[in-house]
């Protein structure tokens, strides 16, 4: 006997946002943490061996400062091409093809003869570097209950710091052994290999998929893994990003009621990505300028990526429960704070101490960008999230562009004082922008939400209307 199809549409939207966290979408937000790792691992290799370069190759920071500026511009690019891809053709295949592109790149720079070709090197990791921190953000948003969303973002987001943390412990042991080019090597070859893994394993968005009539029976084979079987008949749709949202495209961000939050937006992007690339550039340099031997040099962006790691999840813990203005503004703030602070402290001679600020100065500032990123899935709805997430963080790269120049100038110039005011004063800033945001997420007191009417079988899947997004 034939069954029946589902005579009512299934709001994929609601079952995914108010149903249970499963086994598969908990392994979908692992592959995604876990790309980002490499990404971190490779965006800040750089860093780590600019010291070692300047030495062998004789050159000046300046000199290396167009390298570091053509990285961060591919990532710029990068991440702009990568969201609106996303949107278009699914954010599976644009994961999966960043981390191969940012992996073969970095393979490549430990063959490179001079800055010329390392700089060209960086654009193309730049490119995959970029593409995959949007895709991996909206992969985990969008296979993660409302509940819990913030924190699943923030953890995957959080992965890039932990992966520069472990290129440093890789980076003090690899360096003496095999010096800089098996640094690359090494560090390419890891998220190469990866690729294949996501290749076989990461399946493509449900959100996605519903938007697509003709891969309803993806979605459908996507669900039974996800616990939600549906009826081949089934109408799919989302009730929360129905309307004039449904218009994909840049000047969707600008529409309903929402160009003051994505400026606001991309200023605070911009801002914090000028401090935290002047850090993950810059920071050993700084500190070797300073008279600090190597080693301990790059034990201090160690630092700062470790307390990062611990401030993006303690962050995140905050807005879930609060939502994300004070939480946001309050690091924003700690972050300038604790730069101003460390201007009064002896490197020479309070090497602990040193290492305690830098690591809460990184525990505010990544603190603060890890979650703007949730901060974007939440102002955005699905036909636009890429696209939204993509170009905030692609004007934030233009502030990341000018750490490379502003990181060597203000060292050159005025030292660690000069440092630490730029990046005391970037944070204040980014208060100011944070502020202006009207969409800020809504604490646990705030969620309204309807419930959905019945528990899903295998002939009827859940049909839960979710409350519509802001500007939805």
């Amino acid at each position: 006997m034939q069954q029946k199809s589902s005579s009512a549409p299934v709001d994929i939207g609601g079952i995914l946002d108010y149903g249970p966290f499963t086994s598969m979408q908990r392994l979908v937000v692992m592959l995604a943490a876990l790309a980002i790792v490499m990404d971190g691992f490779d965006g800040q290799l750089i860093g780590f061996a600019i010291p070692a370069l300047i030495k062998e190759w004789g050159i000046t920071k300046a000199a290396f400062a167009p390298a570091v500026a053509a990285g961060l511009v591919g990532m710029a690019v990068g991440s702009a091409c990568a969201g609106i891809v996303a949107d278009r053709i699914g954010r599976r295949l644009v994961l999966v093809a960043s981390v191969f592109l940012f992996g073969a790149a970095t393979i490549a720079i430990g063959f490179a003869p001079d800055v010329t070709a390392i700089a060209a090197l960086r654009f193309l990791a730049g490119l995959g570097i970029g593409g995959a921190l949007p895709s991996a953000s909206t992969m985990t948003a969008e296979f993660t209950p409302a509940r819990r969303r913030t924190l699943a973002v923030t953890a995957t987001i959080v992965c890039y710091p932990l992966g520069g943390m472990l290129a440093g412990l890789f980076a003090g042991a690899v360096l003496p052994v095999l010096g800089w080019r098996g640094l690359f090597w090494i560090g390419g070859a890891l998220p190469v290999v990866y690729s294949l893994v996501l290749l076989a394993l990461l399946p493509e968005s449900a959100r996605y998929l519903a938007r697509k009539t003709a891969r309803w029976p993806e979605l459908r084979r996507l669900l039974a893994r996800m616990e939600r079987p549906a009826d081949p008949g089934t109408v799919f749709v989302d009730v929360a990003e129905t309307g004039s949202d449904q218009r994909a495209g840049f000047a969707a961000l600008f529409q309903s009621g929402r160009a003051r939050d994505t400026l606001a937006i991309w200023v605070g992007f911009f801002l914090v990505m000028l401090a935290t690339y002047t850090a993950f550039s810059w920071l050993p340099t700084m500190l070797a300028a300073e008279g600090l031997p190597t080693a301990l040099a790059g034990s201090g962006l160690t630092a700062y990526n470790l307390g990062g790691v611990i401030g993006s999840l303690g962050c995140a813990l905050a807005i879930t429960r609060y939502g994300s203005r004070w939480p946001l503004l309050l690091c924003s703030i700690g972050a300038a704070a604790s730069a101003f602070v460390l201007q009064g402290v002896d490197f020479a001679t309070n090497t602990t101490w040193l290492m305690i600020g830098l690591g809460v100065h990184g525990m505010f500032v990544i603190a603060v960008q890890a979650t703007m990123y949730a901060l974007c899935a939440y102002v955005y709805p699905t036909m636009m999230r890429a696209t939204g997430t993509a170009s905030a963080l692609s004007f934030g790269r233009l502030g990341a562009i000018l750490s490379s120049f502003a990181g060597a100038a203000v060292i050159t110039s005025g030292g660690a004082d000069s440092y630490l005011s730029l990046l005391g004063g970037a944070m204040v800033l980014t208060f100011l922008a944070l502020a202006v945001v009207k969409r800020h997420i809504p604490g646990l007191h705030t969620h309204v939400r309807a419930e959905p009417a019945a528990e899903p079988t295998a002939a009827t899947p859940s049909f839960a209307v979710s409350a519509p997004r802001p500007g939805a």
